[in-house]
């Protein structure tokens, strides 16, 4: 089950964290894997360890908001493997503030890289997807996405986008063989999750992880292996009959 032989899977933001994650995962179970990146350096340090480990892997430097940079490659990945069968949407950047602490900078800066770097890089892969008469696309939206959660203004705005962008590619698409989901995480433990803690937390590093840990009911914040999973089933052939679906994975929240 779940064998991703002979598919290649783009998955961007790979070069850490949950993007870092899926696409181990995904080179594991058989998959040529692209990571895009715009930290090229971390990027090409997990494709090495990828295929230091006997997998598929290359990377490619790339900023989602950037037109010419998705197009330049998408076009390499297309040449270098043939043919593009999956693509996670997980590159992403966050905002912490109301609409009042949230300036215009902020604003787009979220929705250059949470929203259009969805629809860059979605516009990118579909003509590939379309000509070999099908594919996945996965998105990485939030539970942002479906409840408020204070200060969050120009996140929450933009993983609403997601979601939204998730069913409407999904119904656009259906009759063409490409289905497309997204995922909605809670609070997941990430390198970038200790670094916002440690550069606005001083000090009080352990006690602010905790109270991170304490928003979801199971008493702990996810792991990107868990999500990571998560997105091998929805890219995965034996997800064939899910599409405009949003997957919570959230210990608990959405229940509470």
């Amino acid at each position: 089950m779940f064998d991703l032989s002979a598919k290649t899977a783009v998955v961007t933001g790979s070069g850490s964290g949950i993007g870092e994650a899926i696409a181990r995962l995904f080179a594991r179970q058989g998959a040529r894997v692209a990571l895009l990146d715009v930290d090229a350096a971390a990027a090409a340090s997990v494709a090495e360890d990828i295929r230091t480990s006997g997998g598929a892997a290359e990377s490619w430097p790339c900023d989602v908001s950037n037109a010419r940079q998705v197009q330049v490659a998408f076009a390499d990945v297309v040449g270098r493997f043939g043919r593009l069968d999956i693509l996670v949407n997980n590159a992403g950047v966050a905002q912490v503030g109301d609409v009042m602490a949230t300036n215009e900078e902020d604003l787009d800066r979220v929705y250059r890289v949470n929203v259009k770097g969805v629809y860059l890089c979605s516009r990118a892969a579909l003509p590939s997807m379309l000509a070999q008469g099908g594919g996945v696309i996965l998105n990485m939206a939030s539970i942002a996405s479906m409840i408020g959660v204070p200060e969050r203004f120009a996140y929450s705005m933009s993983k609403g986008a997601v979601l939204t962008m998730t069913l409407s590619i999904a119904v656009d698409y259906v009759k063409r063989n490409i289905r497309c989901n997204c995922i909605c995480p809670a609070r997941i433990h990430t390198p970038f999750v200790d670094g916002y803690v440690s550069a606005h937390y001083p000090g009080r590093e352990a006690e602010t992880l905790a109270r991170l840990a304490a928003y979801q009911p199971v008493g702990r914040m996810g792991r990107p292996d868990e999500v990571a999973s998560l997105a091998l089933y929805l890219c995965s052939d034996e997800a064939a009959f899910v599409t405009g679906a949003a997957y919570p994975i959230d210990g608990g929240v959405l229940a509470t």
